[in-house]
């Protein structure tokens, strides 16, 4: 055989073959609880996580009727979507200050850094990636003196 043939026999390819190829099964939820602080704007929101069947209360009051709109609703289990962990933590969280904005982006990041506690090996890179673990620190800019507002 020629070098050319034996070129053309040989296939080269970058796809594990399916012989080797392993099953992507879901992770089971860790029976371990975790807390955390998140902050954002005037907003200081501490969550803590219990593995459970995914009931969330915020300040003593049912998630849906404190978050009223959706986005908000969709901001908050954002960490829970992206880790495929939907309904398997009771989120117990206490938030004080700032607006209703604010207090979804505070509860985020102290759910996400909660799950991140729990288990920061599989979890980190994912909840880092998607930018989760990552503070807002943007904040209101105080008034100047002889002027209205800031600026």
């Amino acid at each position: 055989m020629t070098e050319e043939q034996t070129v053309a026999t040989e296939s080269y390819t970058t796809e594990t073959p399916a012989s080797q190829a392993t099953a992507a099964a879901p992770r089971p939820a860790l029976t371990v609880p975790g807390a955390a602080v998140g902050r954002r704007k005037q907003a200081i929101a501490r969550a803590r996580l219990v593995p459970g069947s995914g009931t969330m209360t915020v300040n003593g009051r049912e998630f849906a009727e404190y978050f009223p709109n959706k986005l908000h609703q969709q901001l908050i289990t954002d960490p829970f979507t992206v880790l495929e962990l939907n309904g398997s933590y009771d989120v117990i969280a206490r938030i004080v200050g700032g607006g209703p904005s604010g207090q979804a982006g505070a509860l985020r990041l102290a759910i996400a850094r909660a799950l991140n506690e729990i288990d920061a090996e599989h979890n980190r890179p994912t909840l880092k990636k998607a930018g989760f673990l990552s503070r807002d620190a943007r904040i209101k800019e105080r008034q100047k003196a002889g002027l209205k507002k800031a600026r």
